[in-house]
């Protein structure tokens, strides 16, 4: 089997022993013609897998076509599919190709393919099945040959169920599944993955070099759960570059929701999204030592010390590891503190 140059194939990035799992089933899965489902969270790249096993796979040199099911409505998501007829319905003036046609010979990527109406599915199954349909308004069977991968985050067992996806199209579909590990499941390539994004984007700015980021930097960006995945990763390190002053030094400010602000709007916080952009400012509530009462040293520094805690774990959705990393203590130092406070029971590891 012929193979692409390997500058060809979509990069793919990371050391993990999860990722390094998932690029062995698709370099397998590859050379093996059959449909596919590729499952993951949303901005972990399914996209990026599905070209990987067409480039690898025998039909490489033949178009890879994709099309996202989200984005049209059910008539116009079957037309893009199967092409139409002229005359097939209001404004189909001429005939249309469609994305099956198109992929002849070749793979065709449907994204979100949870989100196609029964009928499609049943159409979808048909030129899988058989290699064959009919256009929208024609009674001609067109015949295609077509890989096709599918890709969605939800749960399409439990769809089929309900109802909600045909059980026949689900069992053609699932020939073999690739699983996307989160970005949370391989937290090792979280420094080389900030390196990459980072690195770019300091060209694309017209730096001389990328300075990389600090120790304390990473820390964050290992900690953080990142419910966007890789996509998420590559928004906060971009920002964090783009907004950075300083091109000599590492970059030591991570801000990882952009909607957090001082400013509220209609009484309420421009954004109620938990972020650790930067270490609480401990100046901010520390009270006035001229005020003319007489302090409690020892009640006010507890009382702040118990702030700092509780805001850096809502902050981190109660999670410790995070809110330890975000106050720079150690997890063990982190949970002393909160036992000493009280409110250890709060949270998870």
């Amino acid at each position: 089997m012929a193979n692409p140059d390997q500058a060809d194939l979509p990069p793919l990035l990371g050391e993990s022993p999860a990722f390094l799992e998932l690029l062995d089933q698709v370099s397998r899965l590859a050379a093996v013609d059959r449909p596919v489902l590729v499952i993951g969270e949303r901005g972990t790249g399914k996209e990026l897998i599905a070209a990987r096993l067409h480039f690898l796979s025998q039909r490489w040199e033949q178009d890879f076509i994709k099309l996202n099911c989200a984005t049209l409505a059910e008539n116009l998501l079957e037309s893009e599919l199967f092409g139409h007829e002229a005359g097939a319905f209001t404004g189909a003036v001429r005939r249309r190709i469609g994305r099956f046609e198109l992929a002849d010979r070749g793979t065709l990527f449907l994204d979100e393919i949870a989100n196609a109406s029964l009928a499609v599915q049943e159409k979808t199954l048909r030129a899988v099945e058989y290699g064959e349909f009919e256009r929208v308004g024609g009674t001609e069977t067109v015949r295609v040959d077509v890989r096709l991968i599918g890709a969605t985050n939800a749960d399409l067992p439990a769809l089929a169920a309900a109802g909600k996806f045909r059980d026949d199209l689900l069992d053609r579909l699932s020939f073999d599944v690739i699983t996307i590990p989160p970005l949370r499941a391989r937290r090792e390539d979280i420094p080389l993955l900030a390196q990459h994004y980072g690195h770019a984007m300091a060209v694309e700015l017209g730096w001389d070099a990328f300075p990389g980021f600090s120790p304390g930097a990473l820390k964050q960006l290992r900690a953080y759960e990142w419910p966007g995945n890789v996509r998420e990763l590559r928004n906060v390190v971009e920002r964090a570059v783009s907004r950075a002053e300083d091109h000599d030094n590492p970059i030591d400010r991570i801000v990882f929701d952009p909607f957090r602000s001082a400013f509220r709007l209609g009484g309420k916080k421009a954004a109620d999204r938990p972020t650790s952009d930067k270490p609480v400012e401990p100046n901010a509530a520390v009270p006035d030592i001229n005020a003319h009462a007489p302090l409690d040293y020892r009640a006010t520094v507890a009382a702040f010390e118990r702030r700092l805690l509780e805001e850096a774990m809502e902050a981190q959705r109660y999670n410790q590891r995070a809110a330890a990393a975000h106050l720079g203590l150690s997890y063990h130092q982190l949970r002393n503190a909160l036992s000493k406070h009280g409110i250890i029971g709060k949270g998870n590891n």
